[in-house]
């Protein structure tokens, strides 16, 4: 019988965002953000009710200490702290915040916050194109040096902007772009660059302020497998590796821009503008861990010698094999669908291994300690009439991808937390509430919001047995 083993002392949890759980979008002080406009233009709920955490925290909390959890990852909203991004900080969204923190630590809960998911304040995106433009960072630094400062002596672990890799790769769904730049796509590039600044900034914050302080980007991260053993194929997924992965972890860990990824940028003017000094900033602000959030796995190889940019599509339906395009770089890769793997109803490839072949690959590469802080499986679950869930492909789903933590442990990774995605029901960004990940159920739908009410899932008793034994459950 195989032994699964995590350490004594490790983090336990779950994870939400504060767009996609509190609502009160408009509530106590606080406004828009273009994450709220983006999904008006689109077919799924709005966000002013949410999961409404905002006004059941305290239930919630409580659901979690019986499930077990000894961490939350969850996230900030900037423009619950400030609503027009910048000039006075909004009393009520300050304490919201300290009275979750607080609610947490009473209950042996570690929090972890996100300093931004997503939503950049609408305010800044009417004034000046929100991270498209450099104005973008130097707001961003006042928000992130406050809230630190703020939450300095309850909050050890930070996490500062939540997967600038997706942010990137899907820059005209998770940024609100004017018309204007649709057609350009060194903006994403342009986006990205302001962000490293951020993180760095934010990152030097922490350790200036928070006494044992400990920081680190959450990035959505998958490894690229070579489609065949063709060695053109493998030279594309090398590239891919390079300008969708270690793009994003040399700046973090290295404090430097991946060479191949910035050269093939350069090569087809896609590049960022920096200035004298952005390096520096970006190597000062060193992370002391990586956080990844994880559910699939890619599949690259090489494009064909007439092939056009494509930028990355979605599946919105939840039918297999709907997904809309694969990205491609011409001269470089092209992402395709791996066909050794199954997938979810939305096309996410279902594959633990991955899991492993990650973290091992990132502790050889940084010898960092890392956190997941995402991990989880979207699904159309189903209250019956007893008001019960029976979700055996979440626990399918989430047993394999412990027991490939748990290998990678063995093999030397230093893993300080699991969080996976989510907690509770959520609005998913792309989906609403058509598709769920919690362990805890909310009754409501994209139409009716119904009663809000809580029921726990199956998936939420086994975790809870994961918990308790630390993970010796997992033997069964």
């Amino acid at each position: 019988m195989t032994k699964y083993n995590f350490p004594e002392g490790f983090l336990w949890g779950a994870a939400t965002s504060a767009y996609q759980v509190e609502g009160a979008a408009e509530e106590d002080g606080k406004k828009k953000s273009q994450q709220d406009l983006i999904n008006e233009r689109s077919p799924f709920t709005d966000a002013s009710v949410a999961s409404d955490h905002y006004h059941r925290y305290k239930e919630d909390v409580a659901i979690m200490k019986e499930l077990g959890m000894t961490s939350y990852r969850f996230s900030i909203a900037w423009t619950r702290i400030f609503p027009d991004g910048v000039g006075e900080p909004n009393l009520k969204g300050i304490e919201f915040y300290h009275n979750l923190i607080d609610e947490l630590i009473k209950n042996g809960i570690t929090p972890i916050p996100t300093l931004y998911h997503y939503d950049m304040p609408m305010a800044l995106v009417e004034k000046y194109d929100g991270w498209i433009n450099r104005q973008s960072v130097e707001d961003f630094s006042k928000y992130a040096e406050f809230v630190i400062k703020e939450y300095a002596d309850k909050v050890k672990y930070w996490t500062t902007i939540n997967e600038q890799s997706i942010i990137l790769q899907y820059w005209t769904a998770k940024n609100y772009i004017p018309e204007k730049y649709l057609n350009n796509p060194q903006i994403k590039y342009q986006i990205n660059h302001h962000m490293n600044l951020a993180h760095a900034i934010a990152c030097k914050y922490v350790h200036e302020y928070v006494l044992g302080g400990q920081v680190g980007a959450a990035l959505g991260y998958a490894p690229i497998y070579a489609l065949t053993s063709n060695p053109e194929d493998q030279m594309a997924a090398q590239n891919a590796n390079d300008l969708r992965n270690l793009f994003f972890t040399d700046i973090y860990l290295k404090g430097e821009y991946n060479k191949a990824a910035m050269t093939y940028l350069e090569k087809n003017q896609l590049a960022p503008t920096m200035e004298d000094g952005d390096m520096d900033i970006i190597k000062e602000g060193y992370s002391d861990f990586l956080a990844i959030n994880y559910y699939y796995s890619d599949c690259a190889k090489a494009p064909a010698k007439e092939a056009v940019r494509t930028e990355p599509g979605v599946n919105l339906t939840g039918k297999k094999g709907e997904k809309s395009t694969y990205e491609i770089q011409p001269g470089f890769y092209e992402m395709v669908r791996n066909p050794n793997l199954d997938t979810t109803d939305w096309d996410w490839t279902i594959d633990p291994t991955g899991l492993e072949f990650a973290l091992r690959d990132l502790n050889a590469r940084y010898g960092k300690p890392l956190m997941i802080t995402e991990n989880g499986m979207g699904a159309f679950d189903k209250l019956e009439e007893d008001n019960s869930i029976h979700d055996p492909y979440r626990i399918e789903y989430i047993k394999s991808h412990l027991k490939a933590m748990a290998r990678a442990i063995d093999y030397g990774v230093e893993l300080i937390s699991y969080n996976p995605w989510s907690f509770i029901d959520i609005l998913s960004t792309s989906n609403g509430y058509n598709k769920r990940y919690g362990f805890v159920y909310v009754d409501r739908t994209d139409d009716d919001l119904k009663d809000l009410k809580r029921y726990k899932k199956d998936s939420f008793y086994w975790y809870q047995e994961v918990i308790k034994t630390n993970g010796n459950s997992l033997e069964i």
